[in-house]
């Protein structure tokens, strides 16, 4: 099985727990991501291990909606979800360092994922999951250059 995984980091100038709680209110995810528009939590729900929400994705290609279980939610330290609830993880790890707190964004796609895209785009699922991780080792970056932005003139 291919090594399905990615991850970057960036030092933003605000506490761990600050950035947590950007991260962790979904809701406002479609401000830093290329690609998830929006966010919303299932009703009641909150960042709590287990509890799900839908996000919208947009590209040029499509718009598509997405189902995510909270996996970890520590505040100031981890948060993660699993698209699908097994497919695809996104974590953010939250560290204390001299100017800040390094975040690093992280994404690994699951033995699930890859055997429901095999299922569902057969000898088309390389050429699939090969464009969700250009997206991802794109994207991420991206998408932690704009947290710092929020982050750092809030």
């Amino acid at each position: 099985m291919p090594d399905l995984t990615f991850s970057a980091s960036v030092v933003i100038d605000a506490p761990p727990e600050v950035v947590y709680d950007l991260v962790a209110d979904v809701t406002r995810m479609g401000e830093w991501s290329p690609v998830c528009k929006a966010c919303w939590w299932d009703e009641g729900a909150s960042a709590v291990p287990g509890a799900w929400f839908t996000g919208r994705n947009v590209t040029p290609e499509r718009t598509w909606e997405t189902r995510s279980r909270v996996v970890v939610a520590e505040r100031g330290r981890e948060f993660a979800f699993v698209v699908g609830g097994s497919f695809v993880r996104w974590g953010y790890t939250f560290a204390p360092v001299e100017g800040g707190t390094e975040v690093t964004e992280s994404w690994a796609f699951l033995p699930d994922g890859l055997a429901r895209f095999d299922e569902r785009f057969g000898d088309g699922a390389p050429a699939e999951v090969a464009a969700r991780e250009d997206s991802a080792r794109n994207g991420i970056p991206q998408t932690l250059a704009a947290l710092k932005e929020v982050a750092e003139s809030s």
